[in-house]
């Protein structure tokens, strides 16, 4: 699953390469984007398209073995099964669908406490695209989570499982289709010959950023 991805561009550039407009709230953001902290989402607003700051996952309720109070939820960060209770609901909604850019994701490969970070990218694009759902939440605000297929052949050496990734041809299917579009994009095979990877020997686990406290937390 994607646990790590980058937007190493800033929020004009990206808002330039999606053709979008820029929310005014500020894009103060992180370098790598982790699950529980902020990212940039393009969804539609009001029949316009707008770059906006969210947070990655949605918040899943938890409780503390020791006590049984709730504590802090945890960041659902991935979409898998569109079954769910989680995902139902909002799968087959239009008004729910983002598009999330991104630079690079990462996958971990290699023993346990020594994984180190693998890259990913598609081939001559600087920008690429995610898909992603969104909604507002109680705890944290406006959150996003990315959906998630099988892999295909170029990432398989590394993880079974891959991001949806959409070209700017499937941008308004994937915004305004119905549950059986959303389907068919999770079903579909992203092309082996668009992918770059890059092996690193830098760690997996690294200190995290520190993290926004908007008053919605």
């Amino acid at each position: 699953m994607c646990n790590l991805y980058t937007e190493r561009k800033s929020a004009a550039e990206v808002a330039a390469h999606f053709g979008v407009d820029l929310a005014p709230s500020g894009m103060n953001l992180p370098d790598e984007t982790v699950p529980g902290y902020p990212g940039m989402v393009v969804r539609e607003a009001e029949g316009r398209r707008v770059l906006e700051k969210m947070i990655w996952g949605f918040p899943l309720p938890q409780k503390s073995k020791k006590t049984g109070l709730p504590i802090k939820p945890k960041a659902v960060n991935n979409i898998a099964d569109l079954s769910s209770f989680m995902w139902k609901f909002i799968a087959g909604r239009p008004e729910n669908r983002c598009i999330i850019p991104v630079t690079e994701f990462a996958e971990a490969e290699g023993q346990p406490g020594s994984k180190t970070r693998t890259w990913f990218r598609v081939k001559d694009e600087p920008i690429f695209a995610w898909a992603g759902m969104w909604k507002m939440s109680d705890e944290w605000g406006p959150v996003y989570s990315g959906l998630m297929t099988d892999c295909n052949d170029a990432i398989r050496p590394v993880h079974d499982r891959m991001p949806v990734l959409l070209m700017p041809r499937d941008y308004d299917r994937w915004l305004h289709g119905g549950l059986d579009e959303v389907v068919a994009f999770q079903d579909r095979c992203f092309p082996d010959e668009l992918i770059e990877m890059e092996r690193t020997a830098d760690p997996w686990l690294r200190k995290k950023p520190a993290p926004e406290q908007p008053s919605f937390i």
